[in-house]
């Protein structure tokens, strides 16, 4: 099962996963934060003969300057396939209206991204924290495609707390259901999943079996 959630209300950060089950990898987020600071020029001025002197350059130098061409090349195409993501999306209805094509399409893409992920450790990361709005999955039990459209959840969530390693899915109108899990780490980037609480109408507990 493939899952993207969007932070509300804004749409550029991303939340994929893969095999969503009760062994999931933990949503990675894909956002890229680049900090750059400057220093003051200094007041002293190097001359270089190309033709002699390049060869004398230290190599750690020349290492570290061809660093940040790939690193800047690892944020644009984590912007590019954000983009190409939320619009593969788009026209699915959560994932309601995907053929399988389409399902390949978007499973593909959101592998591309979390191959570029800059946070290697998402669950040690607060920005998992908040709490995102699911534009798209193929988890039929979320999707209710056999209801009629009118008592589908108009819009989902999945609000997530690594610090206490708390989860917790909600329906949107007509039906406002919840339920609520533990996480169980299994390695920096996979929880273990487990439903405890059910709550019907948003009012009424329910335990899980």
């Amino acid at each position: 099962m493939s899952m993207a959630l969007s932070s509300s209300p804004h749409s550029p950060a991303i939340l994929t996963a893969s095999q969503f089950s009760t062994h999931s990898p933990l949503p990675k987020l894909t956002t890229s934060h680049l900090f750059f600071s400057s220093s003051k020029p200094s007041n002293q001025t190097s001359y270089f003969n190309l033709s002699s002197s390049y060869s004398t350059i230290d190599r750690s130098w020349r290492a570290r300057v061809s660093f940040f061409p790939a690193f800047l090349k690892k944020g644009k195409d984590a912007k590019v396939l954000k983009e190409e993501l939320l619009e593969a999306i788009d026209p699915l209805d959560r994932g309601a209206d995907a053929i399988p094509e389409d399902q390949q399409r978007v499973d593909e893409i959101a592998r591309k991204l979390e191959a570029v992920n800059p946070t290697k450790e998402p669950l040690k990361s607060d920005l998992l924290n908040g709490k995102w709005e699911l534009l798209y999955t193929t988890s039929q039990s979320i999707l209710q495609t056999q209801r009629p459209k009118l008592l589908r959840s108009k819009t989902n969530y999945q609000a997530i707390n690594a610090d206490t390693l708390r989860a917790q899915n909600m329906e949107s109108w007509p039906f406002f259901n919840q339920v609520t899990a533990d996480l169980t780490p299994l390695s920096a980037k996979k929880v273990a999943v487990k439903f405890d609480f059910f709550k019907i109408l948003g009012l009424i507990p329910v335990k899980a079996p």
